[in-house]
């Protein structure tokens, strides 16, 4: 759908001021409006088109979301032909990249805006509205929002803006939940964004967003588990340890991991031989982080399966142990505390490691 000229750009009837009749049409036109793009690095620059861009897409969710009359599916093509004019674009370079610095902690840095959200957050809005309207007929939506368009949707995930992000997370999980057909698709393109980020990049904006969204998706696995999700957990889930960056998403990621453990016991030896391998050898807080997360795993699973791994799990705490950085040390302390002694007793320590923590451990 090509927009009007700029000069043809004006404000139309309100759909209740028309005909019955004449709303499929007009709404067509409101569409062509709404194709157009704006210049936001002009605040001023045709602000009167930009509000009437504004007023017409909200014009549009409160039809959606009213449910107030049937659109026809030519119509609703058109809507998702003009949502894609509007998200699907390139995303500006990272702002790391601009200075060759490395990716950090988005949280420390200042937060990157896209200009043209005032458009962009009612488009999303839109999107929305429609996936979880019930007068959506999937059969009719599923052509429409098909796997070119959730393909492009997950490029929208390295966003800077956490905004975006937001929407997108919600959006997606939504079509995933909406859409049956859609949903090994969309967890294979999920895994194809991790396999990239770890082996690859090791940036993207969103993994953390990605990793909420199959925080649920692992939740609703039935039992017993399907071999292929075993796969994504050994393939994809815990190698997303290994990146720099995993302090970021690594809440997310350890929620999904704990997830699988809780569902099948079987899994924690995999998954303790899984952050042993990917321990972090100098960086304390990542040890803090995996330490968390292996005590996190070790509540979750049983007896029979923790002896399975006792071995070289231990052979890692000793190390621990012996870290020079106190809280590693501390940490690791207060975990064997937790779960007491038993397995720790079955397990010949240092003379450094006694003589540097023996009277903790007995205290």
């Amino acid at each position: 759908m090509a927009p009007p000229p700029m000069a043809t750009v004006g404000p139309l009837p309100l759909f209740r001021d028309v005909p019955v009749s004449d709303r499929q049409n007009l709404f067509m036109r409101k569409l062509q409006i709404c194709c157009f793009q704006f210049d936001f690095s002009d605040t001023f620059k045709s602000a009167r088109e930009k509000e009437i861009k504004r007023q017409t897409l909200l014009e549009l969710v409160d039809l959606i979301q009213s449910g107030s009359g049937k659109i026809m599916e030519r119509c609703q093509e058109e809507m998702i032909k003009m949502i894609g004019v509007n998200i699907f674009r390139c995303l500006p370079p990272a702002s790391h990249e601009n200075t060759g610095q490395e990716a950090t902690d988005p949280e420390e840095d200042e937060a990157y805006l896209e200009p043209s959200w005032p458009h962009l957050q009612i488009v999303y809005e839109l999107l929305l509205r429609y996936a979880v309207s019930t007068d959506t007929d999937t059969k009719v939506a599923k052509r429409f929002i098909d796997h070119s368009f959730v393909l492009k949707l997950l490029d929208l995930f390295d966003s800077e803006d956490h905004r975006e992000r937001e929407f997108l997370k919600t959006i997606l999980h939504r079509i995933y939940g909406k859409f049956m057909v859609h949903r090994p698709f969309i967890r294979k393109a999920i895994n194809n964004i991790f396999f990239r980020f770890i082996y690859e990049i090791e940036r993207h904006s969103g993994i953390g967003e990605l990793l909420e969204i199959l925080g649920s998706i692992i939740n609703g696995f039935a039992l017993p588990m399907k071999e292929e999700h075993k796969l994504f957990l050994v393939r994809a889930l815990i190698p997303l340890h290994k990146p720099k960056p995993v302090g970021v998403y690594h809440q997310q990621l350890s929620y999904c991991i704990i997830q699988f453990v809780e569902k099948d016991y079987e899994l924690a030896d995999t998954v303790i031989r899984g952050l042993l391998k990917y321990w972090p050898l100098t960086n304390c807080q990542k040890e803090l982080l995996f330490l968390g997360e292996l005590e996190e795993v070790l509540e979750a699973t049983q007896s029979a399966e923790f002896q399975r791994c006792v071995v070289p799990l231990f052979r890692q705490i000793a190390r621990c142990l012996n870290s020079p950085h106190f809280q590693v040390t501390y940490k690791c302390l207060f975990s064997l505390c937790h779960f007491g002694f038993k397995e720790f007793q079955l397990f010949e320590f240092s003379s450094i490691i006694f003589r540097n923590c023996g009277m903790w451990i007995c205290c």
